[in-house]
């Protein structure tokens, strides 16, 4: 794929949750419940950070009626999904999604010629026909879905097809960041060492102290939040990058550009570092670096034996 090559995520969102809650609470669940508020099922970042992982998304569209899916708002505003609002004509009428997502497959690959890739996230033979106009354009076709649900001629009809529980597979081990001196992670909890001279005694300025320690213990868990969050970022992308290359090493180079796509406001600067080797470098606990043939390349670390193991 070259460097220009583009991403179009399509989403038919009801059909995808539907699935999950009928797999969950019986089929027809769906059905029965489907003017109610719906509670948020799909994991949406895992499908975002896939199609990330094929390369840059230039479309991301989601198609459903949206009343009925409200608590998915912060899901869906984190990862820059573009609602469509699709409303049913009746009562026991289709919503009318794949139509309209196929119509708009086929008018953006007219307009937009850099976007080579083409992910619809569903699981109906209804798209069949779509799979065949796709590959016609020269695009190559993903299919995302369900395991229990999906139609397996539409998922062969695919250049590639992805079940959604794979993808919620690929998660990140507990990281083991290096923490600042005088913090402790043993027991989860914040701590910070005690002074030398040891802790006053109760008077006047007890109170004082005590704010003082707790404006500590609340620093130190900020800073240990944000070590564990560059950590996980960085893992799952190496993850993401494994799992398409087949190996568990990847370029140490397309890494960086890969967790940016994943989240745009990623710098090295925000977590206290002057580039990204150093970041990578903090993290010796966490992942494995060796020199590649063109590059150094990176893995997760394997856990080591323990003694009784050994």
């Amino acid at each position: 794929m070259a460097n220009n090559d583009a991403v179009a995520l399509y989403w038919d969102f009801e059909n995808v949750h539907a699935s999950l809650l009928d797999q969950q609470q019986g089929h027809g669940t769906y059905r029965a419940t489907c003017f109610r508020p719906q509670e948020e099922l799909i994991d949406v970042s895992a499908i975002v950070e896939f199609a990330l992982s094929l390369g840059p998304v230039a479309i991301n569209r989601a198609f459903a009626n949206w009343v009925s899916f409200t608590r998915y708002r912060f899901a869906l505003l984190r990862n820059a999904v573009e609602l469509i609002q699709v409303f049913s004509p009746g009562a026991n009428a289709k919503n009318g999604a794949d139509i309209k997502l196929c119509l708009d497959v086929m008018d953006d690959m007219a307009r937009f010629p850099h976007v080579r890739t083409v992910i619809v996230v569903g699981g109906d033979s209804d798209y069949m026909p779509l799979a065949y106009k796709v590959k016609a354009a020269g695009r190559t076709l993903v299919g995302i879905g369900s395991r229990v649900s999906t139609n397996q001629h539409w998922a062969r009809s695919c250049h590639e097809f992805k079940y959604y529980e794979s993808l919620l597979s690929v998660k990140a081990p507990e990281s083991q960041v290096p923490l600042a001196p005088g913090y402790m992670a043993t027991t989860g909890t914040p701590q910070i060492a005690e002074p030398a001279g040891g802790v006053e005694n109760p008077g006047t300025g007890e109170t004082a102290q005590g704010e003082e320690l707790r404006l500590l213990l609340d620093r130190a868990a900020e800073a240990e939040r944000r070590r564990q969050e560059m950590a996980g970022l960085v893992c799952r992308a190496i993850m993401l990058m494994s799992e398409r290359r087949g190996d568990a090493w990847v370029q140490k180079a397309g890494l960086r550009p890969f967790i940016q796509r994943m989240d745009p406001t990623f710098h090295e600067s925000n977590f206290g570092f002057d580039n990204f080797s150093d970041l990578l470098e903090s993290m010796g606990d966490v992942i494995d670096t060796r020199r590649g043939e063109h590059d150094h390349e990176v893995r997760i670390a394997h856990p080591q034996p323990t003694s009784s193991e050994a």
